[in-house]
Order: C-alpha cells, then structure tokens, then sequence
C-alpha cells in the first residue's frame, strides 16, 4: 500500500478514536486547576459552571486551588497532566503576560497548552483618590504631562494586569507615570483609597462600592466598550488614549495533546452554560461578561495577547525577572 494512503488510514483511525473518546467522555471527574486562591476572579467562574456541568454531563468539576508565583506553580503542574481531558486550567491574562515578563518559566505557555474557550471578561476601573485634581482621563494626562514620574500609581504586583494596566496608558499616552507593587489587588485598591498612591486599576466589582460611596473618583473603564455593570463610565479609547483595551480574562484551557474532539465537546458544553439564565446573572454580578468563543478565536486571541504586552514591555523597557 503506498505510503500516502497509509497515512490517510492512520489519520483516520485517529479521528475516529478521538470521536469515540468524546463520545463517552466524561467518565469520571475533571480536575480543574486553578492557580491562584479561592475567592478570586477563576475560583468564582470555575464554581459557576461546576454544578451545570454535573448536572448536564453527571462528572463532577473537582477545583484543584494551586496558589502561587503569580499562577505559574498551578500552570506549571497543568501542563504537566496528561492530554485526556481530565485536567483542564483556568486562564486568566496573566499568563499572556509571564513569557515576556519572566526568565525560564518551566513551560511554554503558548505551546503547552489547547484553548478551550474564554469564558468571560471582566473590564476595570481606573479610579483616582479625591485629591488628584482631576475630572477626567484627559485631565488626568495633562498633569503626568506636566509632572513627568510624579503622578504614581498602585498595582496588585509586578508583572500583573494591573501594572500592565498602567504601562500600557504610558506607553500609548507617552507620560511617565510612576508604578508603585503592592501585594495583591484589595492592598492597592486600599492604597487609593488612604492618597498613599493617585491611582490604581480596580477590578470592576471591588472599584464600584468605593465609587457610589465618594471615596474614590472614577474617571473611565479599561475596556474597549463600556460596561454594562458601571455603562456611565466612558471607556479610555472615548477618553482619548485610542487603541486601550485592557481586560482581565478568564478562561479553560487544557494540556497540549488533549484529543481534539474532546476540546470541541468541551468548548460547546462551556459556551452552553455560559448562555444560561442564572450564570450570566451570576457572572454579571462580578462585572464579568460572559464570552464563550471557540477555541481557534480563543487561540489566536491568547497570540495577540502576548505579542501585546511584548511590546508594552519592551516599549517600557521593564527587565525580566526571575520567577
């Protein structure tokens, strides 16, 4: 038989296997590791669709919290699962954000792993303390202008969204504005609100209870479109820093090698209890979007993201560290 159609059989064969692994799965628990602490913006989303998926498929989600290093300890033990769908990953922008942030992270992010789906988006706030004189994000500008390095503002570490937040508004408004890590995002949200810092990016449902109380000033939302949760707020692109978008993002991803029909079948049953009633209340309830995208979109996306804040890094000349 020739070699060609020996290869077409062998293909085949694959497909078929794949589609009868789909086909019964799941036949028992899925782990899913969550690389930061309960609580969160993952341990909520994955604990939202827990109880869907063993209602529609009879399989518990099992939350596997693997806190610590800014996710790359739980990163590191998922791409280390095998590929059989039984140990999936939630995502969140970070790990766009470590290859260019990091020496010799112990895996390759974008090749270790398959994109499921994202499941949701969560825009922020960025707030100001009632000191800083100003009204708006153009006001704003014209003040880190003026005073180059002296407007400073929190972050919940280095090398997270929040600092990423912040260069990212340097780097596309050309100020210099001073970046100032706390330990995580309610100690920098509680920096703001003491005037020990200007300013920081809150997430969207810790910003908005200092908001309506006047403890803090919100000026716009991060997104490239306004919030349904906060929709008074512009967004920093209606502000006049044109092309900001910066989100945190949550979503599933699964170990490199995991059969394709399995990561269809999870990605259809994800984005199906996404669409639901309740979870999107839920969901909403956090200022988070549902999305529900397929894994090709969520793939390219996760490339963009990194090629992003590659330039963002490079462009603010932020050295690696040693994670």
């Amino acid at each position: 038989m020739h070699k060609s159609h020996i290869a077409k059989l062998w293909t085949l064969a694959a497909i078929c296997s794949g589609a009868a692994l789909a086909q019964n799965y799941p036949t028992k628990p899925v782990r899913v590791i969550d690389g930061y602490p309960p609580g969160g913006g993952t341990d909520i989303v994955a604990r939202t669709i827990a109880p869907k998926f063993l209602e529609s498929q009879g399989q518990a989600w099992v939350i596997d919290s693997r806190a610590g290093a800014q996710g790359i300890i739980g990163t590191e033990l998922a791409s280390k699962a095998p590929p059989d769908g039984y140990t999936l990953l939630m995502y969140t922008t970070n790990f766009t954000i470590h290859p260019n942030i990091y020496k010799s992270l112990p895996y390759d992010f974008l090749q270790a792993f398959a994109p499921v789906t994202q499941t949701s988006t969560v825009p922020m706030i960025l707030i100001v303390h009632p000191s800083v004189p100003a009204l708006n994000v153009k006001e704003l500008l014209a003040q880190a202008r003026s005073r180059p390095g002296r407007i400073n503002y929190a972050s919940s570490g280095f090398g997270g969204i929040t600092h990423m937040a912040g260069e990212l508004l340097n780097t596309l408004a050309k100020v210099k504005m001073t970046h100032i890590p706390y330990k995580g995002g309610a100690p920098s949200v509680a920096a703001t609100l003491g005037g020990e810092v200007d300013l920081t990016f809150a997430a969207t449902p810790v910003g908005i209870p200092h908001i309506r109380s006047g403890r803090v000033r919100a000026l716009a939302v991060s997104s490239d479109k306004r919030s349904a949760v906060i929709p008074e707020l512009p967004t920093m692109a209606e502000s006049g820093v044109l092309g900001y978008d910066v989100t945190n993002e949550y979503g599933v991803m699964a170990p490199a090698g995991t059969p394709r029909a399995i990561v269809v079948k999870l990605q259809q049953e994800i984005s199906r209890i996404l669409r639901l009633p309740d979870v999107k209340e839920r969901l909403l309830a956090i200022g988070a979007e549902p999305v529900g995208s397929t894994p090709e979109q969520f793939g390219e996306h996760l490339k963009s993201e990194v090629a992003k804040w590659e330039r963002v890094i490079k462009a603010n000349k932020i050295e690696m560290q040693q994670w």
